[in-house]
């Protein structure tokens, strides 16, 4: 059993640290809102502060969404760095940039604490099955130190590099994805335009060389508008944001994120935010001049 305090409790967070618990663990949770932590209370534990959540803690992993929020947690007078022992190992499972992460691990040896980046991909769905896909930067001993963690949260763990090398290919995800996503809902409205029997077409696109797991995990959203987030627009907006950074100061060109990220930045500016990035299928539409259905 390793005690483990879980900061950030969200779609994510929550059942990533149930399932800590369930595997035997100890989990202490921490969330801003309080409101979200009763999942973990009925499993484990829920603390008021982050100093409570880590006090005692072996293992400390974080979920939160973004660069700042991750700063806050472990820089902040109230945040780990601060209160954790030395010799704690720091597993966080946010997307943030590479950079930001660079340093955070730099800050963490400073003070005696380990950091491993561990972004994932699965959304709500490979959180709540316990089968994401993780990747994770770091020194090659600390990440043998967590596999037990991680092989309760995910499916498919790989050691990808030293710190800040997860967040770099979480970064290649989610442009992967997001392209996926949009090309997807490119081709629903063009089959819809042919008054085409939507799922007949998704199906037979499915068992061929367009197949994906987007179209697999997606198409449900996208026939039935039903765009409650797995994966909200907004963060993913951000991840394409962190595509488009890494990118310039690397000097490498990706054109097709740059239009992928002002797509992501249309849905917001249109409301779309808060909704899965299915949704992406409402920005088709309306270049379209289609009812959003």
């Amino acid at each position: 059993m390793t005690r483990i305090a879980f900061i950030g409790l969200g779609i994510m967070g929550s059942p990533m640290a149930v399932h800590l618990q369930q595997g035997g663990h100890q989990v202490t949770g921490h969330n801003l809102d309080p409101s979200r932590t009763q999942p973990l209370v009925d499993a484990g534990a829920a603390a008021p502060t982050i100093a409570d959540a880590v006090d005692g803690a072996e293992v400390v992993a974080v979920m939160v969404p973004d660069s700042p929020d991750v700063q806050d947690v472990l820089l902040g007078e109230h945040g780990v760095f601060a209160h954790a022992k030395p010799g704690t190992l720091v597993i966080d499972f946010s997307s943030i940039r590479p950079d930001v992460t660079v340093d955070l691990a730099k800050a963490a040896q400073h003070k005696g604490i380990r950091l491993l980046d561990a972004p994932v991909s699965g959304g709500e769905a490979g959180a709540l099955n316990g089968a994401l896909s993780i990747m994770v930067g770091g020194s090659e001993a600390d990440f043998a130190e967590a596999c037990p963690i991680f092989d309760l949260v995910g499916r498919t763990v790989v050691h990808v590099g030293s710190n800040g090398a997860g967040q770099t290919v979480k970064a290649a995800n989610q442009l992967i994805v997001a392209a996926n996503i949009e090309a997807l809902a490119e081709a629903v409205v063009f089959l819809e335009a042919y008054d085409v029997d939507l799922t007949a077409a998704l199906d037979v696109l499915g068992g061929g060389l367009a197949g994906s797991a987007v179209l697999e995990q997606k198409r449900g959203n996208m026939t039935s508008g039903d765009f409650t987030p797995g994966f909200r627009i907004d963060l993913h907006h951000k991840d394409l944001g962190i595509v488009t950074s890494a990118a310039r100061e690397a000097g490498v060109v990706v054109p097709l994120g740059g239009a992928l990220a002002q797509l992501m930045a249309a849905a917001r500016a249109n409301g779309d935010g808060d909704l899965d990035h299915s949704a992406l299928l409402r920005g088709v539409r309306r270049l379209s001049g289609r009812s959003l259905g």
